[in-house]
Parts: C-alpha cells; sequence; structure tokens
C-alpha cells in the first residue's frame, strides 16, 4: 500500500475529508496535515512495539585520540551494538555500561588504550565560549582512545515516513499495510471523537494486524529451520 492508496482509504473508512482545522492563532491545519499526523503516530507505535530488520541502521566513524567522546547519528534512538576495528581490520565489540562505571575506571582522561566499554553520555556541546546544549547525544568511551579507530555502529533509528518519501512507499507500506492502515483508522477515530464501539473495533483490528507483526518481526526473522527447526502444530 502506498501513500495515495493509504491516504485515500483512511478518508473512505472514515467517511471524511478531514476539512481544514482554523486555530485560534490564525492559521490553518490543512486535511493532509491531519492525516499525516494520523499516520505518522501509528508508524511510531509500531515501531516501538515490534523490532524489524528495517529499523536497523548501520554507519561507521572515527575516534579521536585522546578525546573519550563520540558523536552519535542525528537519527539515533538506541544502539545494537558498537565495535572498534582495530588495524589489522579485527572487530572488537564494546560492551554497554553506565556512565559512572566508565568514570570509575578510568578517571582521568590520559588512561588511554583500545576503548573496551561505552556508555551513552548524553546530549553533544558546542565548542563555544558559552557552550551550546544540542539535540544530538553522544558516546562515552572507556579508556580513552589512544590512537584513530575506526567504529561500526548498529543502531535503531526510525525509517523515513510514508508521508515523506518520494517514493510514497516504504518497507512497513509494502510488506504489512493492514497494520499501518488500522493503527491510523485508530489515531484518526480518537482525533474526531468517535463512537467508541466504532474505535474499539479498529483498535481490535489493529491488536490482530499487530500481533501478525510481532510474530514476523520478533519471531520468524529471528530464527530459521535450521537452528529451531520448522514449526509444528499438535495434532488432536
Amino acid at each position: 500500500m502506498n501513500y495515495t492508496t493509504l491516504y485515500n482509504t483512511i478518508q473512505s473508512y472514515t467517511e471524511n475529508q478531514f476539512p481544514d482545522v482554523y486555530l485560534a492563532d490564525g492559521s490553518t491545519v490543512s486535511p493532509q496535515t491531519q492525516i499525516n499526523t494520523f499516520i505518522t503516530q501509528a508508524e511510531q507505535r509500531i515501531y516501538n512495539t515490534v523490532q524489524f530488520p528495517s529499523l536497523r541502521k548501520n554507519v561507521t566513524g572515527v575516534t579521536s585520540t585522546g578525546n573519550k567522546y563520540l558523536s552519535c547519528p542525528a537519527d539515533f534512538l538506541a544502539s545494537y551494538s558498537l565495535a572498534v576495528i582495530d588495524a589489522v581490520g579485527a572487530y572488537e565489540y564494546l560492551l554497554n555500561k553506565d556512565v559512572n562505571f566508565i568514570r570509575q575506571a578510568y578517571p582521568t582522561p590520559t588512561d588511554t588504550a583500545i576503548p573496551k566499554y561505552y556508555a551513552l553520555f548524553g546530549p553533544t556541546t558546542t565548542n563555544d565560549p558559552t557552550p551550546v546544549i544540542t539535540n544530538e547525544l553522544s558516546f562515552i568511551l572507556g579508556p580513552t582512545p589512544d590512537s584513530t579507530y575506526t567504529v561500526e555502529l548498529h543502531y535503531y533509528y526510525y525509517p523515513e515516513s510514508i508521508t515523506t518519501v518520494a517514493s510514497g512507499q516504504t518497507w512497513l507500506g509494502d510488506n504489512f499495510d493492514t497494520v499501518l492502515l488500522y493503527g491510523s483508522l485508530v489515531e484518526a477515530y480518537t482525533f474526531m471523537k468517535g463512537e467508541v464501539d466504532v474505535i474499539a473495533g479498529y483498535d481490535m483490528k489493529y491488536k490482530e494486524a499487530l500481533a501478525l507483526a510481532k510474530r514476523l518481526g520478533d519471531g520468524m526473522e529471528r530464527q530459521d529451520a535450521y537452528r529451531s527447526g520448522q514449526y509444528r502444530q499438535a495434532v488432536t
């Protein structure tokens, strides 16, 4: 299901064209903005419930000698793994720890070596005379890198929304449009202050679709027949 089909289906199911909403400050919220909000809210709920492989991203970066901080990507939400690649190309995966562990184990910046641990430190700050806290996050490494190392980060992020992607198509829309549609309808009817039984009906359909999505993302995509054996249903 592409964006245009999803948009039209939401209007059809709700029997609502979502006319312009005029706000007290004189601004106007268009029908497209309203429906896009329903869709993006549904996407966020789905992505935080099912861990599809399409939510993973891989990037490489470099550490700086004597600098124990490493900036996160702008779209970073949570880490899957962080590895340091040494001079011969070998991967050394870092252990995730608390900031206080790294501070206690390596209390001074001169404690340098190839990093073994990392922690999510918090927002980065600029190097201005009066530092400014930014919206981006950073890692702290322990010990402080003694050289420039390549690092590889696997992390969780929100894929581009079907409402903004140029092609109007996403993995979720192509492969599990039912959960996206019913999730959007729940958001739409909540906005409309619709009948309780109608909202409950769409919420039930959403949860049914979500259960199937979890079976795929958190089940089938994490095993194979060689390791886990094929699914068998008990014969009665």
